[in-house]
């Protein structure tokens, strides 16, 4: 068995400047734990796989190329690769995401 709590695993460096942790990764899957402090935000980015987004903690506005909505806690958000998305904390607690990349960043499509 394998399993993560996000504090006991280290701190990943991103250009965002703000707390992400891998909790979980394998060849066909990423597994991201951010956290937003009230007013942080990530900067405008695209990503070549598929995405989705899992608030667990507090809310915030998220963008997926045009739309732009609010969410909160329990709530799942799709992005499709190649899409611009950003977040952003517009409440007055911590935002905590878990960050589903599908496949692997970098990884080869398997040859069926």
């Amino acid at each position: 068995m394998k399993y993560a709590r996000p504090e006991e695993v280290g701190r990943v460096e991103t250009p965002h400047g703000i707390e992400a942790r891998r909790i979980h990764e394998n060849d066909h899957v990423q597994v991201m734990y951010l956290k937003l402090a009230p007013g942080e935000a990530l900067k405008p980015h695209t990503t070549p796989v598929d995405v989705f987004f899992y608030v667990l903690e507090g809310r915030g506005e998220v963008s997926i190329g045009a739309e732009t909505v609010e969410v909160e806690a329990e709530t799942m958000v799709d992005s499709p690769k190649g899409i611009e998305h950003w977040w952003r904390n517009t409440g007055n607690v911590t935002l905590r995401l878990l960050v589903v990349k599908t496949p692997k960043p970098g990884a080869k499509a398997s040859m069926r």
